[in-house]
């Protein structure tokens, strides 16, 4: 662990302004017809429409507020997140290309699947942390769901999240050792809220486990990963980016319509940790 400070990025300067939401065909997998797209009129709209029953909590009270909010979503098979991810992570420069969570590159999206040199679906949190597998609900939620490089998910494998270890072959600034996985700097943040999106969207009111992070790693198949007080630095260290942002725009709008609140509010993740 002597290397967990060695590689810290620069703090960024948060901006709380919501992205306008890019054009697109893609259909969304509920029957329900839904409101139009309110993400690209501004964060305001959003607190006074999506957030309001959230605004001026704190802790529990906020937690409660903002699971009731995003738990109204709909869902996905796991087939259908391989469209998904074509979409939410399409690569700005190259509509044809998806951009890689861990290595940031960028990959057709065509040339996804289990090969080395593809990439595929990586859960963020560890589908074996709560044992939910690929079932429809935390196993799909693309909230957290990324593209991934094959032989890099598979380093990760279902490792808790913290600081150290050695650089991962094939994805420089990601490191690895027997019991944590560290991103590169400018997906810290992203790979944060991520996981506190699951803890706040799964909190076991349904045939799921109670997801909560904690402040080990060695989690193994219990409903946690680790470590919070490292996800929080990063989450600090690493503010929602432009990408980010569209993301959950294009998964509110064409998806799931259920939003992940710390990119909207990335200072709730202290009000609630």
């Amino acid at each position: 662990m002597s290397r967990r400070h060695l590689h810290r990025r620069r703090l960024l300067p948060a901006t709380l302004a919501a992205l306008a939401v890019l054009a697109g065909t893609t259909a969304a997998p509920a029957a329900a017809p839904r409101p139009p797209a309110i993400s690209a009129t501004g964060l305001g709209a959003l607190d006074d429409t999506y957030y309001q029953d959230a605004l001026g909590k704190t802790g529990t009270a906020l937690k409660g507020a903002l699971h009731a909010i995003i738990s109204d979503q709909s869902t996905l098979s796991y087939s259908q997140v391989w469209d998904a991810l074509k979409d939410t992570d399409e690569d700005p420069a190259d509509s044809s290309n998806v951009i890689l969570l861990y290595t940031g590159r960028s990959e057709p999206k065509s040339d996804n699947g289990g090969n080395a040199g593809q990439w595929n679906r990586e859960h963020v949190w560890a589908k074996s942390h709560g044992d939910f597998g690929t079932a429809t609900g935390p196993g799909t939620d693309i909230h957290h769901l990324r593209p991934a490089d094959v032989a890099v998910n598979s380093a990760r494998g279902n490792k808790d999240f913290d600081d150290g270890g050695a650089e991962v072959a094939g994805a420089p600034g990601n490191y690895t050792d027997g019991d944590s996985f560290e991103p590169r700097d400018a997906v810290k943040g992203d790979v944060a809220r991520m996981i506190l999106y699951m803890a706040v969207r799964y909190e076991g009111d349904d045939s799921f486990a109670d997801l909560e992070p904690n402040d080990r790693v060695s989690n193994g198949s219990a409903p946690n990963i680790g470590r919070l007080s490292v996800l929080k630095t990063w989450s600090a260290q690493d503010p929602p980016d432009t990408f980010e942002r569209r993301r959950n725009d294009v998964i509110f709008d064409r998806y799931q319509h259920n939003r992940n609140p710390f990119v909207d509010h990335p200072e709730w993740v202290e009000a609630i940790w």
